[in-house]
């Protein structure tokens, strides 16, 4: 994943980005299996993976497929960059121990869904089913706005390229 994300930061050609873009949404998925998040693993694989993939590299169809160098270094985002990943890092130091029964999660959370707010068994289908369906949905809107805005974008290329080969101009109708 790291030789993946590297590989995005440092090549100019779009295709290459979107290529190393989806296989590391590919090894994400991989990496939450391994963690027994199966449901989000194939979530990252289908939405990640998949159909952003897809829409990546509609929207390179319509534009040109090598990045404008920057014309001055960007310092500021770099450092940005840096400081927020600082911070994350120092930010995990504070995390309980994987698996740990005593973690607040387990005395907290885990019991209010459990008993309070669902009558479901399970944990995970329990947040899933009743607590992440509006992000579920919000998820569904923004990849069908993605993919409609494509549509439209390539439909209205579409439509000035055959306007291109009549060999009229516009406003000459043969009158």
């Amino acid at each position: 994943m790291a030789i993946a994300v590297v590989g995005m930061v440092v090549t100019r050609n779009l295709f290459a980005v979107i290529v190393l873009s989806g296989s590391y949404s590919f090894l994400m998925a991989t990496v939450l299996v391994a963690l027994d998040a199966v449901d989000v693993s194939m979530t990252e694989a289908s939405v990640g993976a998949g159909i952003s993939t897809v829409l990546l590299l509609g929207a390179l169809h319509l534009c040109k497929s090598e990045e404008v160098k920057p014309v001055h270094k960007p310092w500021l985002p770099l450092a940005v960059s840096l400081s927020t990943g600082a911070l994350l890092m120092y930010g995990v130091f504070g995390l309980p121990d994987f698996g740990d029964p005593a973690a607040p999660i387990h005395r907290n959370v885990v019991p209010r869904y459990m008993q309070n707010e669902t009558d479901v068994p399970n944990v995970v289908t329990a947040v899933l089913a009743s607590f992440r369906g509006y992000d579920t949905l919000g998820e569904t809107t923004v990849v069908f706005t993605a993919g409609a805005g494509i549509i439209a974008l390539l439909r209205r290329r579409k439509k000035e390229n055959s306007d291109d080969s009549t060999g009229k101009t516009q406003g000459e109708d043969g009158a």
